[in-house]
């Protein structure tokens, strides 16, 4: 499966070598891949955790139509996106995705697409936890 939401923390570079294990070898000559992991500051606050929620069932399709939209404009032998829900402590990876491709502009291309496309349209709602305590939600962030 070339989507999975993780409550607990993960490896993202065992998850990524599991799943290109099972890719087809001499496929693809390229892979492309971006991890996301938890700052502990955002909007001048010091941040020490995050929740990340979700709707269950909805998410996935979701993120599956962004990889099968990412799937129909490149040439891939496949795709992955990997996300964490719950509880988050800074340092941790959320994200990962990647994209395998016979040529380089491919497996680039797919992969920033896959990551922006899931900062836009992907339905997860972030609280953090400040220094002080305090918690407050956080407003959709589509930037880099």
């Amino acid at each position: 499966m070339s989507v999975s939401l993780h409550p607990k923390p993960f490896d993202p570079w065992t998850l990524l070598a599991d799943y290109q294990s099972r890719l087809p070898a001499g496929r693809f000559g390229a892979n492309a891949v971006f991890v996301g992991t938890m700052r502990d500051f955002n909007e001048g606050d010091d941040v020490r955790a995050m929740t990340l929620e979700h709707y269950p069932g909805m998410t996935e399709r979701h993120l599956e139509d962004i990889v099968a939209e990412a799937r129909r404009r490149w040439p891939l032998e496949d795709c992955l996106i990997a996300h964490r829900v719950g509880a988050i402590e800074p340092g941790q990876p959320i994200v990962l995705t990647a994209a395998w491709s016979a040529h380089r502009q491919a497996a680039f291309e797919a992969c920033r697409f896959l990551m922006e496309e899931l900062k836009h349209r992907a339905p997860f709602w972030k609280r953090e936890t400040l220094g002080d305590g305090e918690t407050r939600w956080v407003a959709r962030n589509t930037e880099g």
